[in-house]
């Protein structure tokens, strides 16, 4: 299941960066406000991370990064969700996310179900120890691995089949 894809690390230099953090910020807006439609459909599936992963893992870190913060930022301003409360737990995770998937793209240079695995548990298992220390509460920590597993698998899955369908063009 592995394969071989062209992998880009953009600059901040670079007007694509600004471009592809948009299209993908636009995803994050977009995917959520579907999801929100089912009845606990953020916690369990996760979707303001999934354009993130694919950004990050696809044209590097920055982009991830841009995609990690203004993602939350214009939901919650737009949309109120994610709550004021919960957002700066949900900014650690994108931040985390957006950090990790561009590490592994950059260190990998595939594509694979491994690598993305490796990716959606490494920012979850850090972010979940941070939003642990910022409520105080572990119970709601783990609320993405209690409620959210479908959103994960959606995120290396889904991710892995958006990424290829990225690479084959």
């Amino acid at each position: 299941m592995e394969s071989t894809a062209k992998l880009y690390s953009l600059n901040y230099n670079n007007v694509h960066t600004y471009l592809f953090a948009l299209l993908f910020v636009f995803g994050n807006v977009m995917l959520p406000q579907l999801c929100h439609w089912v009845h606990l459909g953020g916690p369990t599936l996760l979707p303001i991370y999934f354009f993130t992963l694919v950004g990050a893992y696809k044209y590097g870190m920055k982009v991830g990064l841009l995609t990690a913060i203004l993602s939350p930022l214009v939901n919650s301003s737009f949309f109120g969700m994610p709550a004021v409360a919960v957002l700066p737990a949900i900014l650690i995770k994108s931040v985390l996310l957006a950090i990790i998937a561009g590490y592994m793209a950059s260190r990998s240079k595939q594509i694979s179900i491994p690598a993305l695995m490796g990716v959606v548990l490494g920012y979850q298992v850090f972010g979940t120890l941070a939003e642990w220390a910022l409520t105080g509460s572990f119970y709601a920590a783990v609320q993405d691995f209690r409620i959210g597993i479908p959103g994960i698998l959606l995120q290396i899955f889904g991710g892995y089949f958006l990424l290829k369908m990225l690479a084959s063009r």
